[in-house]
């Protein structure tokens, strides 16, 4: 069973702060590429941001840089993204994702690159408004 549940959405304020969780269960998320996308009404599937856990590499959409941060705890086998300042463009359906194709892991990564995911969560809601 592979499975990726995603948590920590919610209503906040713009210039507020949001800590999203994906806990992975069925496989380890330490020997892959995890990412963070995003999905407003009407816009298509973004990438956010995206950690490599092959080399430790770490990427971010540039309308995110220096206000979200990706992590992750192996021992919960789960990955974070911290958002900070907050801004009403952030809302939307957070998404966790996993490459595990060792041919893809790399590709998938650095382009943060929604199509090269192999498994996905069900996602959860961002909403930034005042």
């Amino acid at each position: 069973q592979v499975q990726l549940v995603e948590s920590g959405g919610g209503l906040v304020q713009p210039g507020g702060s949001l800590r999203l969780s994906c806990a992975a269960s069925g496989f380890p998320l330490k020997y892959y590429a995890v990412g963070w996308f995003r999905q407003a009404p009407g816009k298509a599937r973004e990438g956010v941001s995206c950690m490599n856990n092959r080399d430790g590499t770490t990427y971010y959409a540039e309308a995110v840089k220096g206000r979200f941060t990706i992590s992750g705890d192996d021992s919960e086998n789960s990955v974070y993204l911290e958002m900070k300042n907050l801004e009403p463009e952030d809302t939307a359906v957070y998404y966790c994702a996993a490459a595990t194709r060792p041919t893809r892991q790399d590709y998938a990564c650095s382009r943060i690159s929604p199509t090269a995911m192999d498994y996905w969560g069900t996602g959860t809601l961002v909403t930034v408004s005042s």
